[in-house]
């Protein structure tokens, strides 16, 4: 069984996804055993804690420099013997350190099909909001693994969404996650928790025998 610690920012969308596949079975052979969050008040960390699910929060904003918050945030993750690292709304760069420790171990939730609508400045509503203006008739979510760009580690999952005439970025934003974040996110955690992703050449295979 995988550990697993799912960093978020806000409200915890995808967290509860997670939470909900593993009780629905769908997620088997992982068990999330730490919720991170930079913000105090992240309703996240609730969540978390309602299911039972150890909470904490560390923010850049405790510590006298980011390399002390890197630390600490690596540290917790040492502790809890994390072996998945999951970003699900984590407004926060990750430190190149980490990213090395747990290389094709930390995975990404984006609300794109990417490379559409990604990398610096892409984040929330600002995606969908992107996609109208742009006239897109389907956008979507992505699973991936992180490097150290952004949006840019190798492809796990993608679902596409149509985007509908009268969308607005909100209406679009719940959409992708009702239709493909909430799905995806679950499914790419087993996969790499099954140990069914591998990556060769900065792409993945994955194996759903």
């Amino acid at each position: 069984m995988k550990k697993v610690a799912v960093l978020v920012s806000g409200g915890g969308t995808n967290l509860q996804a997670i939470i909900d596949a593993k009780t629905k079975g769908i997620i088997k052979n992982a068990e999330i055993s730490l919720v991170i969050s930079n913000n105090a008040s992240a309703f996240a960390l609730e969540r978390a804690k309602k299911a039972g699910i150890e909470a904490k929060c560390i923010a850049p904003s405790m510590f006298d420099t980011r390399e002390l918050f890197n630390k600490a945030l690596i540290k917790a993750l040492d502790e809890a013997e994390i072996d998945l690292v999951v970003l699900a709304g984590f407004l926060v760069i990750i430190p190149e350190e980490m990213v090395a420790k747990y290389r094709n171990r930390i995975i990404n939730i984006h609300p794109s099909l990417i490379p559409s609508f990604c990398g610096t400045g892409y984040y929330g509503l600002k995606v969908h909001e992107k996609a109208l203006e742009r006239g897109v008739k389907l956008t979507g979510a992505t699973v991936h693994f992180v490097d150290e760009g952004t949006d840019s580690g190798p492809i796990i999952l993608q679902k596409a969404v149509e985007v509908k005439d009268d969308d607005t970025a909100e209406s679009l934003q719940l959409r992708v996650m009702e239709e493909a974040e909430w799905k995806i996110l679950p499914e790419a955690i087993e996969l790499v928790a099954s140990g069914k992703v591998q990556v060769v050449d900065g792409k993945t295979k994955i194996m759903r025998s």
